[in-house]
């Protein structure tokens, strides 16, 4: 049955085990509702390098349209550009989403506030 694994898939299971395992660890002293905590911590801090790597795709591609001498280059940096920009306004209007339907639903009075660069890892 692995035979056929490829080895991406094998690299993704061994990521995932990196951070569910300890997750599933941790979670045994506190419940689940540590578990969703952890969960939730490590959501929060993947979501400013998800939209950093967003931006940076949008910036290439902006890059490489410039410096593009013939139109192939151009439509690859217009190519670029364009899935750089859906990607943020794909994860700027799930952001808006979550909140309106907190709000809606009254879940949280608090708003989350707008994910933020983590600075330090507490332990």
């Amino acid at each position: 049955m692995f035979e056929k694994m490829s080895k991406y898939t094998a690299a993704g299971f061994a990521a995932l085990a990196v951070f569910v395992f300890p997750m599933v660890a941790s979670a045994q002293g506190g419940g689940v509702a540590n578990l969703v905590r952890e969960a939730g911590g490590l959501i929060q801090g993947l979501i400013p390098i998800v939209i950093g790597l967003a931006v940076l795709v949008f910036l290439w591609g902006v890059l490489k349209y410039v410096i593009a001498s013939d139109d192939a280059g151009k439509e690859q940096g217009r190519s670029f550009m364009l899935w750089g920009i859906i990607a943020l306004f794909v994860m700027v209007s799930v952001w808006g989403l979550v909140n309106i339907l907190r709000e809606t639903l009254q879940l949280n009075p608090a708003t989350p506030p707008a994910p933020g660069i983590p600075r330090q890892i507490s332990q």
